[in-house]
Order: structure tokens, then C-alpha cells, then sequence
């Protein structure tokens, strides 16, 4: 998946930090995911998550239901 021309973002509640995974919106693309990156690793592999699985996962961290690594 080509990501070189994604707006990027990061959570709000990153503060800054550089542990952050990025987000770009890419549902009106020829290939309608979510992608997610390292943000440590902008130029390496992309994730790419459909919206459903991506708000299921969201859902999981908010809820606490995913353990820390």
C-alpha cells in the first residue's frame, strides 16, 4: 500500500511523545482502510484495517480490554 500521500495524524493524547502510532483516513481511496504506522518509522510498513475492525480495536483500548506490551 502506497501511504506517501495520506494526511497523518496522531492521538491527543500522544503529548508529543515519539511512542505514537499514526493514523490516516484512507476510505475514499482506491483501497478504503484505515492505515495505521509507526510514527518512529514514517517511511516503513503501513497497516492498513478496514473502519470496522479499526473501531473494534479502538473499542479495546478505550475499554481496557487489551493488555500493555
Amino acid at each position: 500500500m502506497a501511504a506517501d500521500s495520506p494526511r497523518w495524524f496522531t492521538s491527543s493524547y500522544s503529548a508529543g511523545e515519539d511512542n505514537c502510532v499514526e493514523v490516516a483516513d484512507l476510505r475514499q481511496s482506491p483501497f478504503p482502510v484505515i492505515a495505521v504506522r509507526d510514527s518512529k518509522a514514517p517511511t516503513g510498513p503501513v497497516l492498513g484495517l478496514r473502519a470496522d475492525a479499526f473501531s473494534s480495536f479502538l473499542a479495546g483500548v478505550k475499554g481496557g480490554r487489551l493488555g500493555a506490551v
